[in-house]
């Protein structure tokens, strides 16, 4: 930050002389040029700031404890929606009402006592202007003030924690199934409704890491070494691409906003402001979420905006069909935003536990989870089990993963199965000729499932696999089991007169002397042309 004495250069003689006042100085000011380093030398004598820190109003020492906790500067517009800024009064004004005696606020408390500056300073956006804290008086400060303040918010209450959600690494399993199923080319299974992770977050995330191209295709070397590495290195590599990830921009994933327009907004600058207000890592309690939220709101509520604008964003809420637009918002945008990184993908990735009122309930208490402190710092997970279970495969042709099997060989079987749904944590896929056609397009022979269920199977395979994956290879599926709508009459008589009637293009293949096949959906054209013979059908529907 600039000095004192390069913070006074914008200040004329009155406002220098207002300034020793506040200080209780008897300096002599004859002119501005010398007066400016005559001041700066008083204030910045051992001892002195001590003593003016100590003087000052306690709204004026929590706002100047805040710029100090900010790192010494604050955007102009945040910090004066929080404490006030200085009226717009001329020279003239200024020392015959002399503002400096009765301040309206804190900022102008801290303004005429030099405690206070602004300037424009460069940000990511361009030259912003800040409000700041001189850097020589900032080191003058009492040692008391310069400890850090406590953490935003408040712990949680006992009725807000009464349900806990620990975090795990069961992310790593489901973005397994997500990448199977996009090399696969199928839709995700039913069950990844119940993940509890926002799938277009997760597709997010996967593109962060490199493991989606830009048409959502798995990256083949990627994924192999993803899926290969051990579960603390994999997780670690998720959580470091959601933290570096200057793309992936949650707010636009938030699962009930939707944006429109042109407009933008920085989603690193967001996700590190939103980890720099969590408590200190090493704070081993549950804390409040509604307070954590609600005490940004009143201490940083521009966290993710540069400037303070409001205005620019066009912000849809797609459950009412409201636009977000304008400061009255804020709950509903960063609000929302603070909710979904604190519930989503904190917890997510491992960082958060969650706790909540009740099993059904929305979480409302977090605190840091026994792998934050290695994720946040971008390294390896210690003590993550290995991935070392076997497969289980029957005669029916059945294939039982569990869920630390390793993950590379369940992505391969996956691709030669279909999906059967999982149960107490172990995936379930049936070999099927849909799936062994999928792996052959895609250059996958049978030969690669054989050797890789002898390798990860928990014992011999049954005696029916090799032959029935040989033949398939050489014939393709050599049955097939289909639903059809059976026509059958009384006697073989009434049977030849359909096949000779006008509804003989509705009917299939015989199924016996008084039975046979009808096309689909040429039910009701078939028991007309029985009418027209004098027969009267009936449609049997099959029970439920």
């Amino acid at each position: 930050m600039p000095s004192l004495l390069q913070s006074l250069q914008e200040h004329d003689l009155g406002h220098l002389r207002i300034v020793a006042e506040g200080w209780e100085l008897d300096l002599d000011l004859p002119e501005v040029r010398t007066g400016r380093k005559t001041l700066a030398r008083g204030l910045l004598k051992p001892g002195r700031a001590a003593e003016a820190f100590a003087r000052l109003p306690e709204d004026a020492r929590q706002a100047l404890l805040a710029l100090q906790a900010a790192g010494g500067r604050l955007p102009w517009p945040e910090f004066a929606r929080q404490w006030g800024e200085p009226r717009p009064l001329g020279p003239g004004r200024r020392d015959r009402e002399r503002p400096d005696r009765a301040p309206a606020n804190p900022a102008e408390t801290l303004w005429y006592r030099a405690w206070l500056a602004r300037a424009f300073f460069d940000a990511p956006d361009g030259p912003q202007e800040f409000a700041y804290l001189p850097d020589d008086l900032a080191q003058r400060l009492p040692k008391a003030a310069r400890t850090p303040v406590l953490p935003l918010g408040r712990p949680a209450a006992p009725a807000e924690r009464k349900r806990r959600r620990p975090a795990d690494d069961s992310i790593l399993d489901h973005a397994t199934t997500f990448l199977a199923a996009r090399r696969a080319g199928l839709p995700l299974p039913p069950e990844a409704e119940g993940w509890g992770i926002h799938l277009p977050w997760l597709a997010a995330l996967l593109h962060a890491a490199g493991l989606l191209d830009e048409h959502g295709e798995p990256q083949a070397e990627t994924v192999k070494s993803f899926l290969e590495t051990p579960r603390g290195r994999s997780l670690a590599a998720l959580a470091r691409a959601w933290l570096d990830s200057p793309d992936m921009n949650d707010l636009r994933l938030v699962p009930h906003l939707r944006a429109h327009g042109r407009w933008r907004n920085d989603p690193l600058k967001a996700r590190r402001a939103v980890l720099a207000l969590l408590p200190p890592p090493g704070l081993d309690a549950w804390w409040s979420i509604p307070a954590f939220i609600a005490e940004i709101k009143s201490t940083q509520p521009d966290f993710q905006r540069s400037g303070g604008e409001y205005d620019a964003w066009y912000i849809q809420d797609t459950r009412t069909g409201e636009y977000l637009r304008g400061e009255a918002h804020w709950d509903a945008v960063e609000g929302a935003l603070l909710n979904f990184m604190l519930t989503g993908p904190l917890h997510w990735l491992g960082v958060l536990d969650l706790a909540a009122p009740a099993a059904d309930s929305p979480p409302l208490a977090f605190r840091y989870s026994p792998l934050a402190a290695a994720l946040l710092a971008g390294k390896a997970l210690p003590g993550l089990p290995e991935e070392k279970d076997k497969a289980l495969v029957d005669s029916r042709l059945h294939i039982r993963v569990p869920r630390l099997a390793p993950r590379a060989a369940r992505y391969l079987i996956a691709r030669f199965c279909d999906w059967e749904g999982m149960q107490k944590a172990v995936y379930r896929y049936r070999i099927t000729p849909a799936g062994l056609e999928r792996a052959r397009k895609q250059g996958v022979a049978t030969a690669q499932l054989l050797a890789l269920l002898k390798k990860h199977s928990a014992g011999p395979l049954p005696p029916n696999l090799a032959p029935a994956l040989a033949r398939w290879e050489q014939h393709g599926a050599q049955a097939h089991l289909e639903s059809v709508v059976v026509l059958r009459v009384a006697h073989p008589e009434i049977l030849a007169q359909v096949r000779a009637s006008r509804a003989a293009r509705f009917l299939g293949a015989p199924l016996g002397p008084t039975s046979i096949a009808v096309r689909p959906g040429a039910r009701q054209q078939v028991l007309d042309a029985l009418a027209e013979l004098g027969v009267l059908g009936e449609l049997h529907e099959p029970e439920p």
